[in-house]
């Protein structure tokens, strides 16, 4: 590992030298990020998810950018070419961009002008010109003219390649022009002719002008699916003139003939070479930069949608709604095991409501069935009102529940290993009552970007999608924690340390020895060694087990030190996690050692306050307005509550009972600036909404929450 890393990590990132070096230290040891920001603040000096995130991101680019280093260095030196100013140079850079400027002299070229120009003998021509001292050009000429070079023409057009291609390679050049694309640069769209019509959902976009770098992200994904999609053509320009002229500020001495040569040279390197490249270069930061954006707010919905308050470990009824095919219900007990399924047809065109009532009061009473969970699609609300009208003998809570993704689900792998016997319309029907019982552990099975929120999920780039959300769910799984004897293999996998094989042969010991009374009894796992083991001890639960400790965030590795609290006040370890009294007397100072600091023992003593305890708010239940069923029941200037389903750059999405969800804009969620709609609202948030405008034609919903 290259120790400039660190100061240069410590630099951009603003964090102390000694914290980054620790952290690297770590994560090149296996820790993994929920790990060394939960069990090892000391070492860090207390940094969180974030911070780590960000130093390993930075470490991941450094790394490349020292390998692509090496080959570049490799190449100039098999060229023969490499000077120790050069290699110094190269050595010295950490900038990618300014590393390929290095580079691009030196970069073996494809067939270009230049290149030709150079095959037929030209470059010592070029050299005469590009000194702009020669006074009689044409008899300088002479020598070069033969049966490849014909005439003068050819020859100063020979010339003029190889000019234009060096002001292209001169690194004072690029940045010249990269100045100006920075401070100047407009980004232009038109619509492609004879696309109106298919393109009509980009016509804000048909004759479109702005600063690139007043375009907002998802403004800049939008016009960049138009592109790719064929109805829009879009170029991204600077100050033209201007940067021609500090192009011949740069190149062009004096005013004789061959001035006039390479100032053509410079307006041909301009047009040809020197835009087209810092245009793309543009083109790509800016997309960067947006898709950075979008990823990072669809990071922060699905983080909300995967801590949605639970309902915890109750028995369900889940019921997935419908007209013709009828609604499928399914009985699951507090595990969220299966107990039965079958379907019945409340709704058009059978209306079996008398039979659909008797079914669904027999299946509450037979069940024990303590809620009852409606998936908020296709005949959701003529359900909804159907479940709540039943007297059943008991008290059973009733919620809606977003179903996006649930087909997706149904449909998976994953489903089919855990109910093979059963159709899609029946675990459909399973994810929506467990997405109630626990939506985390229901919604690991589904990949992220079916969830249904985020903005220009599938325009962004993939790699670096997969990364944030894989790391958000690792995150949310470790930050609440997950019971090891009831956790799918599913689950498991985003544990810190595990992964599919280890998850596997959890499940797999699970199955063939009964539930683990112990976190030690996890080393008798195949493949669990004791690296895993700290990896992952701290994130699993064992509800009912010997050692309360086991049903905590506590580390085992930290054992000794409660069970030192507690002989030291003369009780036991169970006696200690029950009486509060008790852990006021404690001197936390006592127990600090060469291992244990301060945060940590800070950190035991909220886990004893709180042992197993889910950190996630408790559930809410919810009522749409009853009179509001469809698009067409909307006017304008009601005030409705509605739940927030999505979260945008530009506005939040908000379910008012309707099939259609409302846009509340930035400019409308306060009575005040809003810069970021993160600030103001959450996934899944009850709020209270004014309709301000109903187009039925493009069935959009223009909502306020200024009220």
């Amino acid at each position: 590992m290259n120790t400039l890393f660190h100061t240069l990590i410590s630099r951009v990132l603003n964090i102390p030298d000694r914290q980054v070096n620790k952290t690297i230290e770590l994560l090149g040891e296996g820790a993994t990020i929920p790990f060394i920001s939960r069990y090892r603040k000391e070492a860090t000096g207390g940094l969180d998810e974030v911070q780590i995130s960000q130093i390993k991101d930075r470490l991941d680019k450094l790394t490349e950018i020292e390998k692509r280093k090496t080959t570049i260095l490799t190449s100039i030196e098999e060229q023969g070419k490499l000077t120790a100013d050069l290699k110094k140079r190269i050595e010295d850079s950490w900038d990618a961009t300014e590393l390929e400027d290095l580079y691009l002299p030196y970069k073996p070229k494809r067939q270009t002008k230049a290149e030709i120009a150079r095959k037929k003998g030209l470059e010592p021509l070029a050299e005469i010109v590009f000194i702009q001292n020669e006074r009689d050009l044409s008899t300088r000429i002479l020598p070069f003219l033969n049966d490849e070079v014909k005439n003068e023409d050819e020859a100063l057009q020979g010339a003029r390649d190889i000019i234009a291609e060096w002001v292209n390679e001169n690194e004072d050049a690029r940045n010249n022009v990269r100045n100006s694309f920075e401070r100047t640069a407009v980004i232009t769209a038109k619509v492609i002719k004879g696309k109106e019509e298919e393109g009509a959902k980009y016509q804000d976009y048909f004759d479109f002008s702005e600063p690139l770098k007043r375009t907002t992200s998802h403004r800049l994904l939008a016009l960049r699916r138009g592109e790719a999609e064929g109805i829009l053509r879009v170029s991204i320009s600077p100050d033209t003139e201007n940067c021609v002229d500090r192009l011949k500020n740069r190149f062009v001495k004096g005013r004789g003939e061959a001035s006039g040569q390479v100032e053509t040279a410079v307006e041909d390197a301009f047009k040809r070479l020197l835009k087209p490249s810092i245009e793309t270069e543009y083109a790509n930061l800016s997309k960067t930069k947006a898709d950075e954006e979008a990823i990072r707010v669809f990071a922060e919905n699905l983080k909300q949608l995967l801590l949605a308050a639970p309902l915890g470990q109750k028995r369900v009824l889940g019921v997935d709604p419908g007209y013709r095919t009828g609604c499928k219900l399914v009985c699951l007990d507090a595990q969220g095991t299966l107990l039965h399924n079958e379907t019945i047809y409340p709704n058009p065109p059978q209306n079996e409501r008398s039979k659909a009532t008797s079914k669904v009061a027999h299946l509450v009473e037979t069940y024990a069935i303590d809620a009852i969970a409606i998936g908020n699609g296709t005949a959701s609300r003529e359900t909804e009102k159907f479940i709540t009208d039943i007297r059943y003998d008991r008290k059973v809570q009733v919620f809606v529940v977003s179903e996006n993704g649930a087909s997706i689900y149904s449909a998976s792998p994953i489903a089919r290993e855990e109910f093979p016997s059963y159709d899609v319309t029946v675990r459909g029907a399973i994810s929506i009552g467990r997405r109630l019982m626990d939506p985390l552990a229901e919604l690991v099975k589904i990949d992220p970007k079916s969830i249904g929120v985020g903005q220009y999920q599938h325009d962004v780039d993939q790699g670096s999608l997969k990364k944030s959300l894989d790391q958000t769910v690792e995150s949310c799984v470790n930050a609440v924690g997950v019971n090891v004897n009831t956790a799918s293999k599913h689950l498991l996998t985003y544990i810190s340390g595990l992964g599919p094989t280890l998850a596997k042969n959890i499940v797999e010991y699970r199955t063939e020895h009964g539930a683990f009374q112990s976190r030690r009894e996890l080393l008798k796992v195949p493949r669990m060694g004791e690296k895993a083991f700290e990896q992952c001890a701290g994130f699993l639960r064992i509800q009912g087990g010997k050692n309360p400790l086991d049903n905590s965030a506590v580390h085992p590795e930290s054992y000794p030190v409660v069970e030192q609290m507690a002989a030291d006040l003369q009780c036991t370890v169970e006696e200690l996690v029950k009486n509060k009294e008790l852990k006021k007397k404690l001197d936390l100072r006592k127990y600090v050692s060469d291992k244990v600091g301060i945060p940590t023992l800070q950190d035991i003593m909220e886990e004893l306050d709180k042992p197993g305890r889910d950190p996630r708010q408790t559930i809410q239940v919810f009522s749409f307005d009853p009179t509001i069923k469809t698009i067409e029941d909307l006017r304008e200037g009601q005030v409705l509550p509605g739940i927030v389903t999505n979260i945008t750059n530009f506005g939040c999405f908000v379910d008012v009972g309707v099939k259609e969800n409302g846009l509340v804009h930035i400019s409308e969620l306060a009575d005040r600036f809003v810069s970021d709609p993160t600030e103001v609202v959450s996934i899944h948030q009850h709020v209270t909404v004014k309709v301000l405008s109903v187009d039925m034609g493009r069935k959009r919903i223009q909502l306020s929450m200024k009220l």
